[in-house]
């Protein structure tokens, strides 16, 4: 008998064992990190999982969010899995149809529910097909944080004159911290990035639980750079955000000293994979992949499943960032003729 349950349904040895047990396991995945989505006012958690035979065999947490602009709501509310389902390997095709089914009918509210995949789910690929989830081909990087991983020459040049220029790596240690890194972050994805941002609140939030690790980068005590790190005890540590002033500290490579200081974390912490949690579609140039590359990890390609539940709102939406981008671009192009 398969039998889906809910939040309070799960029994919470069971759902830990699975993500102790499962290949596909990931921080995102856990009790602790739908707790800390319940505990963001602006995000609206989800968990569901399936029961096969009276064994937990797959459990998937989520959230919901959208813009806050009345205008941008209509076009933003998305339903995300970050990581991927949390699966038994051996999961009938059966509990898996019914588990990805209760998602698509309970985020009725969402324009689309996409998972970011962090380990290999090919062998389900007929499954999510079959169930309406389209894959998306999609890049990740992962390092393998052992005596044997080394950086490139360059990376290892960079972090040696960063340091010898001042830079200091530190653990955040208030919430002010926290609010300067922010506004380093929010500077980015408004002048570069230009995709939707979750708000101070959710990165305080994170910081208030306890659930991971800011690693700033410090320059003459002032924040110039840094990264949010959840933390999967022992098995992994993720760039789940990450920004720097590396215009205006050119000497001191915060960016760089932001990635150092995460992998050097996890070789001291007996965590043994760094995530870097995307590197871009493939076969198309992508700069930041480069760059992450250097860092000596191994490029994998996991994918999305992405179902599109309101067809023309997504397109509307697709189209408004393109939009966007195109005319951060037409700007840039602008002031290179001044240069």
């Amino acid at each position: 008998m398969i039998i889906i349950r809910t939040y309070s349904e799960i029994d919470k040895q069971d759902w830990r064992l699975l993500a102790e047990t499962s290949p596909l396991s990931t921080w995102f995945q856990t009790d602790e990190a739908y707790r800390f989505y319940q505990s963001v006012s602006d995000m609206c958690a989800f968990v569901y999982g399936v029961m096969e035979e009276d064994k937990l065999v797959g459990v998937i947490v989520g959230y919901t969010t959208q813009e806050k602009c009345k205008l941008k709501q209509y076009f933003t509310a998305r339903a995300i899995v970050v990581g991927g389902p949390l699966l038994d390997e051996n999961i009938s095709e059966s509990a898996l149809t019914m588990l990805l089914q209760t998602v698509k009918m309970q985020q009725g509210e969402a324009i689309y529910i996409e998972t970011r995949n962090l380990h290999d789910y090919s062998r389900w690929k007929t499954v999510f097909k079959g169930n309406g989830f389209a894959y998306q081909p999609h890049l990740n990087i992962q390092v393998t944080c052992n005596a044997m991983h080394t950086m490139s020459e360059q990376r290892q040049r960079q972090v040696k004159k960063a340091i010898k220029n001042g830079a200091e790596i530190c653990e955040a240690s208030s919430e002010q911290e926290i609010r300067d890194w922010y506004q380093i972050l929010h500077q980015l994805y408004r002048q570069k990035v230009r995709t939707p941002l979750c708000s101070e609140a959710f990165f305080l939030q994170f910081y208030r639980n306890g659930v991971g690790k800011y690693l700033l980068v410090k320059y003459d005590g002032k924040v110039i750079g840094g990264m949010v790190c959840p933390i999967f005890a022992g098995k992994a540590i993720y760039e789940w955000y990450v920004c720097g002033l590396d215009e205006a500290y050119r000497e001191q490579y915060p960016s760089v000293m932001a990635t150092y200081a995460a992998i050097e974390y996890a070789k001291q912490n007996d965590i043994s994979m760094f995530d870097f949690m995307g590197a871009g579609v493939p076969d198309q140039p992508y700069g930041v992949r480069d760059f992450k590359m250097e860092f000596g990890g191994e490029a994998v390609e996991y994918g999305r499943y992405l179902h599109i539940r309101k067809p023309l709102l997504y397109k509307i939406g697709k189209l408004g960032v393109k939009i966007l981008k195109s005319r951060k671009k037409l700007i840039e192009n602008q002031k290179n003729l001044f240069v």
